[in-house]
């Protein structure tokens, strides 16, 4: 590695670690998926069991333990808090940066290694994701590690990592690796490659890894774990819809669009361009085309969707836009593509700014940030186009690296902070421990249900709907109840009257019988 590569190195983890780790622990969890991933090894620490999952003091069969012995182990380490809970996912997030960058210089050569790394610390979906107390990156890194081990015939370092995947979010982290490894031999017709795999090596690596937590676990709890965990979690979610309103087969596409920008607007001259490459001389570019079509056909098909589930295909992707724009930037011609780039991110900026207006009127106290952003967005696009027009891509690569760091700097030290009071139980945990009484009971809606436990160390009991309160109210003891105000609209007068108003923050009222 040459002094400027290596000084392009640093520079590349010096941005990947100031966007990722920039303000993380400085807001409170927001609900309702960051606290379930906070309070489950709080409770397993105060329990003295890390191998049963538990929220609320019950056992719970959601996700595997992987995210949650990270967590464990951050508790330890930093204390109970917002940055413990997001350290793991935010040291994995820089970690599979820099295995894009690794794994991209060895392949395609230094600058690809450099573009695709920053093309995927910079991307909306990603760094943002890896800031939150959530297991996808988690996921996203192990895979990709599985992934990039097979592409390097590494593949002992397979085996090992699918165990990791499936140790983190269950069968997919098995599947996911095998169905894309047999979609690229087929496409291929490579067959011959399966010899090379060291399978039977492979099942005794991934069986001693994955396997001995799911025996315990079921030897402990026996089929309710599988009929939870297997049936529901994985089976009966991707075949049922748990949320209606983002079931449509097109629910992705606009995630993708939005979640990759900025280098969206390079995402189709990319995956085009190494398409035609991937079919004559280079199977590496064939291999992550397959890997990220397989992602996204996949969780399309599944009848569950969530904007996270999509962020294992973000590496390849970042890889293959990095592997386009090394070209460019080391003086391979792009000819009548070079102008779509200024034109689509054009496009995309005109969009968010569109945004940007309608959430400075719905919001008038973020109007100084959301208007600094917009100029940001702005000179971006400017820059893009003054680069091409001049013939010189690593302006506008550069200026969209700037230009998303800036971003995001603005978007967690500016943004989130005044919103996160709306998104989070902590301001109401925090008054009702100063007025609870320690004995009387606690009915909490389900939607805020992780995030008062997180922040009280009172489980409660879970409340649905209006119904579950009404029923509460009809016992005419000495009750308090965490519920948002939708909640409370639907109650009847008679359950009204007999509630009292003893905080409310934002949306979120503390009642008290």
């Amino acid at each position: 590695m040459t002094q400027k590569n290596k000084s392009l190195f640093w520079i590349v983890v010096g941005i990947t670690a100031f966007i990722i780790f920039f303000h993380l622990g400085s807001f409170p969890l927001l609900d309702p998926d960051e606290p379930v991933y906070a309070e489950t090894p709080k409770e397993m620490i105060a329990f003295g069991d890390l191998v049963s999952p538990r929220i609320y003091g019950e056992y719970w069969y959601d996700k595997p333990p992987m995210y949650y012995w990270l967590v464990a182990a951050a508790f330890k380490a930093f204390g109970v808090n917002e940055f413990a809970a997001r350290f793991p996912s935010a040291l994995l997030g820089v970690l599979c940066v820099l295995l894009v960058y690794r794994t991209g210089s060895r392949l395609f050569g230094q600058t690809t290694g450099i573009a695709g790394a920053l093309v995927l610390a910079t991307s909306i979906e990603y760094f943002y994701v890896a800031k939150a107390a959530v297991t996808d990156i988690t996921l996203t890194l192990f895979l990709t590690a599985a992934l990039f081990s097979f592409l390097e015939r590494k593949y002992y370092l397979f085996y090992f990592f699918a165990a990791l995947a499936s140790v983190t979010k269950g069968p997919i982290g098995l599947l996911f690796p095998a169905a894309i490894i047999f979609f690229y031999l087929l496409a291929t017709k490579n067959w011959q490659e399966l010899k090379n795999m060291k399978i039977p090596a492979g099942v005794i690596i991934y069986s001693v890894v994955a396997l001995p937590w799911y025996i315990v676990m079921y030897q402990i709890h026996g089929a309710a774990f599988l009929d939870t965990f297997i049936g529901f979690h994985n089976i009966t979610r991707f075949t049922t819809a748990e949320h209606t309103q983002t079931s449509g087969w097109y629910f992705f596409i606009p995630v993708l669009i939005l979640g990759f920008f900025p280098w969206t607007a390079l995402l189709v001259q990319s995956v085009y361009a190494s398409l035609a490459e991937g079919r004559k001389q280079v199977p590496a570019l064939l291999f992550l085309n397959i890997w990220a079509f397989f992602i996204f056909i996949f969780f399309t098909i599944s009848n569950t969707k969530l904007v996270t589930y999509i962020l294992p295909m973000y590496p390849p992707l970042a890889l293959l836009v990095g592997w386009y724009l090394g070209r460019w930037l080391d003086g391979y011609r792009h000819n009548g593509w070079c102008y779509s780039w200024p034109v689509i991110l054009s496009g995309l900026v005109v969009l968010l700014v569109g945004g940007i207006y309608f959430g400075v009127k719905a919001m008038p106290e973020l109007t100084t940030g959301l208007l600094v952003m917009a100029a940001v967005l702005i000179t971006m696009a400017g820059t893009v186009w003054y680069a091409v027009r001049r013939g010189n891509p690593a302006v506008g690569f550069w200026g969209q690296v700037v230009a998303m760091t800036i971003v995001a700097t603005i978007l967690v030290a500016v943004l989130v902070p005044a919103v996160a009071p709306q998104v989070t139980t902590r301001d109401i945990a925090s008054q009702f421990s100063a007025v609870y009484d320690g004995k009387s009971p606690v009915y909490v809606v389900k939607f805020l249900h992780p995030g008062f436990a997180f922040y009280t160390d009172v489980y409660g009991t879970e409340v649905i709907s209006g119904d579950d309160i009404t029923k509460a109210v009809a016992k005419n003891s000495t009750a308090y109840y965490v519920i948002r105000q939708l909640e409370y609209d639907t109650l009847g007068s008679k359950e009204r009257a007999a509630l009292t108003i003893m905080a409310q923050s934002y949306e979120v009222l503390l009642l008290k019988q």
